[in-house]
């Protein structure tokens, strides 16, 4: 087994969890595996593959469609995390707590980019992506949730931080594998999907998943929507952590959503050249991620503050992104890029530990919880395409602009930081 098992005391309710046991390296390293497999999946189309879809579709109106599928998409995500943690929360299944939902959503969301990926017009892509988008945000409320099950607090710093380069090494492989197949759509769609579902599966197979053991109280409608109420007031460190996720996703969300047509619009690239620049860009973001990650979640774990990275990260992403902003070439976009990536890794391996310890009920409702955070991920992918056609259209396209206000919509989340109270 992976790690060892959870202490279970039933009640009359609910099932009663203890702090975790430490977990193995064979359980960080196959669950990180997965949470890379989701990326992969997720962030292929978002990355590269829907803009050239949308891009050969429908060549004169490209950026007003891909604002209208990536926003609506996103919408669906927002909604999917915290109904599918919810959802699992509640799952009383013989297979497990998380595990059913992780395997159907991953199976669900590869047969949402099929659709994408073979469809005629720009009304399939968007239902298709709609459908990919709620089925692949079900896998990954219910894998970040393993977080809160599993691993214990002195060591969320350390596997978070792992989790943190996830990301962007599933971003780089699929940039990767979409140049390997480039001249089948499908594929280009597919292969990603299928290696990050394969990755999946491995954990479901191997996970010893949380399973209760007494049937949870029936819920009346009313019960169901107030369940996703949090107060403000009381848990407002946690509203303080959403708040500054989402402000520097809005500040993410710019660069992975406008960096194909960044690079042909602004920079004057072909179009033909756009998958070999972004798996260039990729693959140095990727790089430092990684390694600033590893360094922040350690360290983070060896301090015992978490805060002051967050905030650091938040500040020098701005920078970075105004670096962006006024590049003239490729290779000065490289340098700007680069300044992102080490506040990245910063920024977003020690906040998922930080989060953890300011979830309202981080043992009977942390995949709920962890849902409604991750609509700070998913809303990002909304605002951005909408907020950055409306800049460029004020602007007279002007990439300059958009970028200088990504820079201070992440300056803002450093802000929104600050009065974090309960959380070092």
């Amino acid at each position: 087994m992976l790690t060892t098992p959870l202490s279970f005391i039933p009640s009359n309710d609910a099932v009663s969890i203890s702090e975790p046991a430490r977990v193995s390296g064979t359980f960080i390293g196959i669950y990180a595996l997965a949470y890379t497999g989701i990326w992969l999946a997720l962030l292929t189309p978002i990355v590269v593959t829907i803009t050239l879809r949308v891009r050969e579709l429908t060549p004169e109106h490209a950026s007003q469609n891909l604002a209208l599928v990536l926003s609506i998409g996103a919408v669906c995500a927002m909604f999917a995390g915290p109904l599918f943690g919810y959802l699992s929360d509640r799952t009383n299944s013989r297979f497990g707590m998380r595990r059913p939902w992780m395997i159907g959503g991953m199976l669900g969301g590869s047969a949402g980019l099929l659709i994408v990926a073979t469809a005629p017009s720009i009304a399939g892509v968007l239902i298709g992506w709609c459908i990919a988008q709620i089925a692949f945000n079900a896998a990954l409320a219910t894998t970040v949730a393993l977080l809160a099950d599993q691993v214990p607090t002195a060591q969320r710093g350390t596997v978070a931080g792992i989790l943190g380069i996830c990301m962007p090494i599933g971003q780089l492989i699929g940039t990767y594998v979409v140049q390997l197949v480039a001249g089948s759509i499908v594929l280009r769609f597919m292969l990603p999907a299928s290696l990050g579902t394969a990755a999946v599966l491995l954990l479901a197979a191997l996970l010893r998943d949380r399973r209760s053991t007494t049937p949870g109280p029936r819920t009346s409608i009313g019960e169901f929507f107030a369940a996703f109420r949090i107060d403000p007031r009381r848990y407002r460190d946690f509203w303080c952590a959403w708040l500054s996720r989402f402000l520097l996703g809005v500040g993410t969300a710019f660069i992975t959503t406008y960096q194909p047509l960044y690079l042909v619009e602004n920079l004057g690239r072909e179009a033909g050249e756009v998958p070999v620049l972004v798996f260039r860009s990729m693959l140095l973001h990727s790089i430092l991620v990684v390694a600033m990650s590893l360094i922040s979640g350690r360290l983070s774990d060896r301090l015992g503050r978490r805060k002051i990275f967050v905030l650091l990260g938040a500040f020098i992403y701005t920078i970075g992104l105004w670096v962006v902003a006024i590049a003239p070439t490729y290779t000065v976009f490289l340098v700007g890029l680069a300044i992102a990536a080490i506040a990245h890794g910063m920024y977003f391996a020690v906040d998922l530990a930080l989060v953890t310890e300011v979830l309202p009920d981080s043992q009977r409702s942390a995949g709920k919880d962890l849902g409604i955070l991750n609509i700070a991920n998913a809303l990002p992918q909304v605002v951005a395409p909408l907020t950055g056609a409306l800049i460029l259209w004020l602007a007279a396209g002007s990439y300059v602009a958009m970028y200088a206000m990504a820079g201070v919509i992440a300056f803002s989340s450093a802000i929104a930081i600050i009065p974090m109270k309960t959380a070092r």
